[in-house]
């Protein structure tokens, strides 16, 4: 499977940055051809520019053409990784950034044709969706308030994907107060999980 991670955190030693060297690996060794996007050490501009915005639906071609590269890379996937830490219940604004200028009209979606109807997703070619992330919150107080970052990407994000698309989230909670030992934990929760997906792919059907 062609996978693209896209990574992003600010600081190349962090805990992300693990769970990125994990992920790589996981998927490398599950025999994948993998990608990524390190969006901070690319120094990608995450801010939809007013010249943008005003050739958003116009002049589209121009828009997906500023941005060849990454447009490339998210058509080229069939699976796409997410990874980065939760601020202010979801993703940091350089990645939320990322997803308003590169999954552009004609290249994500569609829009939807009657005032009732639903967008119509273009990224058929992703038929798996990984989310790997770290909160600050606790579990509870994500819960109680629905976890917006989750139902936004798990939810929201689902009608562009493949109808079948595989969709996993994996999250590490409470993240200020957790012990070396838990953190080494989900890093293996994390190569665990996505060694998986090998064997998921290449296991026989069921008759």
């Amino acid at each position: 499977m062609r996978v693209l991670i896209v990574f992003c955190h600010p600081y190349e030693e962090s805990y992300a940055a693990a769970l990125l060297e994990r992920a790589q690996r996981a998927l490398t060794d599950g025999g994948h051809d993998v990608r990524t996007l390190d969006l901070y050490r690319d120094g990608f501009d995450p801010v939809l520019s007013r010249e943008e915005w005003l050739s958003y639906m116009t002049e589209t071609d121009k828009n997906i053409t500023a941005l060849q590269t990454h447009v490339d890379a998210l058509l080229w996937a069939e699976g796409l990784v997410l990874i980065y830490p939760t601020w202010m219940y979801g993703p940091p604004s350089m990645l939320k950034g990322w997803m308003e200028r590169v999954w552009l009209p004609g290249v994500a979606f569609d829009v939807a044709p009657g005032r009732k109807s639903g967008l119509i997703g273009r990224l058929s070619n992703i038929r798996l969706f990984v989310v790997i992330t770290t909160s600050g919150s606790p579990r509870w107080l994500l819960w109680l308030i629905r976890n917006p970052g989750r139902n936004m990407l798990m939810r929201g994000q689902r009608a562009l994907f493949h109808p079948r698309c595989r969709r996993r989230w994996f999250q590490l909670y409470d993240m200020d107060h957790t012990s070396a030992e838990e953190r080494n934990r989900f890093l293996d929760k994390i190569e665990t999980g996505l060694l998986r997906f090998r064997e998921e792919s290449t296991s026989p059907p069921v008759s």
